[in-house]
């Protein structure tokens, strides 16, 4: 079917065989959607890499700072055991 999108080819190498096929096991026959294993293996590997902006940047160094310095922001460890105590009572309820 003409198209002006990209198109690409999968060879199944190995571990992609075997990827697939552990896959393939999983859904009893149905056929793979390359298309849907595209869109979560690029999400899964974007979220996996550093955040390369400005705006991040900024933030590792603000944070490293805090370590180096120690004048990051205090701790408030009555609130801190609040949030423990209460989750355990949430946890306790379930």
């Amino acid at each position: 079917m003409p198209t002006t999108r990209p198109r690409h080819t999968i060879t199944e190498t190995p571990p992609v065989q075997e990827a697939l096929d552990e896959l393939r096991a999983k859904l009893n026959g149905e056929q793979l959607d390359f298309a849907e294993l595209v869109i979560l293996g690029a999400r899964a590997k974007a979220r996996r890499l550093p955040d390369q902006s400005e705006k991040a940047r900024k933030a590792r160094e603000e944070l490293a700072e805090w370590i180096r310095s120690g004048t990051g922001p205090k701790l408030d460890i009555t609130a801190a055991e609040e949030v423990k105590y209460l989750g355990q009572i949430a946890n306790y309820d379930e």
